[in-house]
């Protein structure tokens, strides 16, 4: 039977992979901790550990779980930008979750844009207050505006059928683009250009850090809406802040943040936040915070638990792992029938 460190976990993590673990032969042992430089001796005796987003998976990490005799290193997530793969390359395997729901995210990214746009945030807590007032909540319709989407992988090709379902123009920008997506393709300064709501929905990589910056923002429609359900180091957060207090950002809507490490996931309601950029987004009245739930469906659980699994079966069984990614896999093209080393 496989040993499993689970790190980060939360309740809802537990359900279905209490429900499957029986099936791959699988023992799980569920720490609350994130696994990082101070809590990596707990893998210790375990063959696999499950790491999620904000997990601190470094040099220091890395080197800790080989010497625990780790052998495998299971991210119950699509992103990776939290791993160390060239300390990782060729003495420790990783693998991943490249698609749990692209309708989790992307049903979630457009129930931003419309609580935004229409000010149902703000309704919920008036009426709930007694206050039927509706000075202040003029919203403005979707359909006919244009929506630039960056990024058309899964999630950005649903978010797509999404927006067109409402009558919006779609622009996108990807360096990759798909055969498959059906829009109009155009380069990211060109979106910036045209679009009246971007919404983000690319990996985390060094050439898209900070995608969104002080110069693409001033490149924008005056009063465009910012949508972020990817990665919160797309957008640099203080050019944000700037550009919502100067008016040029008409309203963002973010699930996700680039500090969000030791925020997220966690109940800070009795603690001073000391983080002030993210305490005067909160503050603003166009902004709108969700802490990176876009993810949190039943069926997206579900099928995280099952493609996780699923993967450590295949590493116990010497098989070739179909999520396996490591430092070269942006660039090279694995032999077929081989694992990346």
């Amino acid at each position: 039977m496989t040993r499993l460190a689970f790190f980060d976990t939360k309740n809802y993590d537990k359900n279905w992979f209490d429900r499957l673990k029986q099936d791959y032969d699988v023992e799980i042992q569920y720490f609350e901790s994130k696994l990082n430089e101070n809590s990596v001796l707990l893998a210790k005796g375990f063959d696999v550990v499950c790491a999620f987003v904000n997990d601190h998976v470094d040099e220091a990490v890395i080197k800790g779980l080989i010497d625990d005799g780790v052998k495998l290193v299971a991210m119950r997530c699509a992103g990776y930008n939290n791993v160390d793969f060239k300390t990782a390359f060729g003495k420790i395997h990783v693998v991943r979750v490249p698609a749990y729901s692209p309708y989790a995210v992307a049903e979630h990214a457009m129930a931003l844009l419309l609580s935004s746009v229409r000010h149902i945030h703000h309704s919920y807590v008036r009426t709930r207050e007694f206050n039927f007032s509706l000075n202040s909540l003029v919203g403005f319709d979707l359909h006919g505006k244009v929506i630039g989407i960056v990024g058309t992988g899964r999630i950005g090709r649903v978010f797509n059928d999404l927006c067109k379902g409402f009558g919006m123009k779609v622009l996108a920008y990807d360096p990759f683009p798909n055969p498959d997506f059906d829009g109009e393709y155009c380069s990211f300064d060109e979106l910036c250009q045209r679009s009246d709501i971007i919404s983000l929905h690319c990996p985390l990589t060094p050439d898209s850090q900070h995608l969104v910056d002080k110069e693409a923002i001033a490149r924008m429609k005056n009063g465009v809406v910012i949508l972020n359900t990817s990665r919160g180091g797309l957008v640099d957060s203080e050019a944000l802040l700037e550009g919502i207090k100067s008016k040029k950002i008409g309203a963002a809507a973010l699930d996700v943040y680039e500090e969000e490490g030791d925020i997220f996931y966690e109940d800070r309601s009795n603690t001073i936040l000391e983080d002030d950029t993210l305490m005067l987004l909160i503050s603003m009245p166009n902004v709108l915070v969700t802490s990176h739930q876009a993810f949190l469906t039943d069926e997206a659980l579900h099928n995280i638990a099952e493609t996780t699994l699923g993967n450590i079966k295949q590493f116990r069984d010497g098989l070739v792992m179909d999520n396996e990614i490591c430092y070269h896999c942006a660039t090279c093209k694995r032999e077929p029938g081989k694992r990346c080393f």
